[in-house]
């Protein structure tokens, strides 16, 4: 099932107004000046990874595909350009036309980045490619950064299954866009039901406190969702004293009780004596699931307790500490003119102060160590070395306007677990720490 054709109800009919004003007035004077049609190149990458982290995640990419399908401007959206003044009449005439048929190349969805990363490359005219750089950054910055925070999650928790609880903590869009990054990142299910209705992604859920505070007596409370829910559901025990709600719930569902939930305390302490007392109760099969404020470094202390599943929610849905990942939208190549056949040039901005960039249309490739293992991100220009022509990067997505690289959300999850696995083992560490990968950059000197 292709999602994006259902125009479901997370879905927003057009993303053209998802844009910044000054990339309208940019057009207008391009299409006065005669250079809008200048063939051109932009290209999204950071400068530098969140600090302390040691890889980035490409997440967002099948998004990015769906807003440059809807990028159109309705009737009423050009009613509003005009009643404002945005642009003049000549603009609005272009904008009522307006379709992206240009090329776009990236990063396939999954694959880990680092700094000076081409992650995607928008080419076509310069006004058909400018429009779409602050929907694309929205995007590829949030999607991102929720990925690499899942993905550091992950990590931590090993083969222990991590659910995705954060709707509750951020913009009700943003939570399902949250949910799909998380699920790249390595995340098993989620609670939020409009991102399972919009990308098929696994839904959980059973009982939160009020549902014990509704009845007279916790065991009623228990009675009641386990008769609707059967013995294996989960059961929240920590309302009032754990230890007697872990008493009750075995002893309403049975030894063949689920899992219990444990959402507050010293979870490291409670976790051991919540086992102790269910295996003493011969549930030893009940599985225990922890919440409460997870990030990464709470995951990982909780490696030696006897814990089945984390659910995390503020802090992932944030970035945990890092909600962006500090992209950028460059035109880092333009033709000489207007013709077709123009020879590209590359430009760049100069700046002080860490913002400067390379010109040049880029590929990107990573070189393997003898063991297999990935040693250096390589960005060039020019023609690619023999011996990385098998490990380039970016594949084709968009090809003449037309999107040619839609995948199932499952690939893209795939494709983090391998992407990952094949970097060094310092990038999994958690403590602070320079990005994994060094970025070396070849032939930037000529041409694009």
């Amino acid at each position: 099932m292709n999602a994006a054709d259902l125009g479901l109800p997370v879905d927003v009919p057009s993303t053209a107004l998802f844009t910044d004003q000054y990339e309208l007035t940019m057009l207008q004077a391009a299409l006065r000046a005669g250079t809008a049609e200048r063939r051109s190149v932009f290209e999204v990458f950071t400068r530098r990874l969140p600090n302390g982290r040691r890889y980035g995640v490409v997440a967002g990419t099948g998004r990015v595909l769906d807003a440059v399908t809807n990028f159109r401007f309705d009737a009423p959206m050009l009613d509003f350009l005009r009643e404002r003044e945005i642009v003049d009449a000549a603009t609005l005439d272009w904008l009522a036309d307006y379709r992206f048929r240009g090329d776009i190349w990236g990063y396939p969805e999954g694959e880990v980045y680092f700094p000076g990363s081409p992650v995607l490359r928008v080419e076509g005219s310069f006004a058909e490619c400018v429009l779409l750089e602050t929907v694309i950054l929205s995007i590829l910055n949030h999607d991102s950064a929720i990925a690499a925070a899942a993905s550091r999650m992950s990590s931590a928790a090993g083969d222990r299954p991590l659910i995705e609880m954060g709707a509750r903590r951020t913009h009700e869009l943003a939570a399902v866009a949250a949910a799909r990054a998380a699920y790249i990142g390595g995340f098993a299910t989620t609670s939020d039901l409009a991102a399972g209705f919009r990308y098929g992604i696994p839904t959980v859920g059973t009982s939160a406190h009020a549902f014990t505070l509704l009845h007279d007596h916790e065991r009623d409370a228990f009675r009641a969702q386990v008769d609707a829910l059967g013995a294996g559901t989960t059961l929240l025990v920590d309302t009032y004293d754990v230890a007697e709600a872990v008493r009750l719930a075995v002893e309403v569902a049975g030894t063949d009780l689920g899992a219990v939930r444990i959402d507050s305390g010293d979870l490291l302490l409670v976790a051991h004596r919540v086992r102790r007392q269910l295996d003493e109760l011969g549930a030893v099969k009940t599985r225990i699931v922890v919440t409460s404020d997870l990030d990464e470094y709470a995951i990982a202390s909780l490696a030696a307790a006897p814990v089945d599943a984390y659910g995390v929610g503020t802090q992932l849905v944030t970035g945990s500490g890092h909600p962006t990942c500090s992209m950028v939208y460059k035109l880092v190549a333009r033709a000489e003119s207007a013709d077709p056949a123009a020879p590209l040039v590359p430009v760049a901005k100069k700046s002080s102060g860490g913002k400067t960039s390379i010109g040049g249309r880029k590929w990107a490739a990573r070189r393997l160590d003898a063991s297999g293992i990935a040693e250096a991100e390589v960005v060039g220009t020019g023609a690619v070395p023999d011996e990385l022509a098998d490990r380039q990067l970016l594949v084709e997505l968009v090809k003449g306007g037309e999107v040619i690289a839609r995948e199932p959300l499952d690939m893209a999850r795939d494709r983090h677990s391998a992407a990952r696995a094949n970097l060094p083992l310092s990038a999994t560490q958690l403590s602070r720490g320079e990005p994994v990968l060094p970025t070396e950059y070849v032939h930037l000197g000529s041409g694009s």
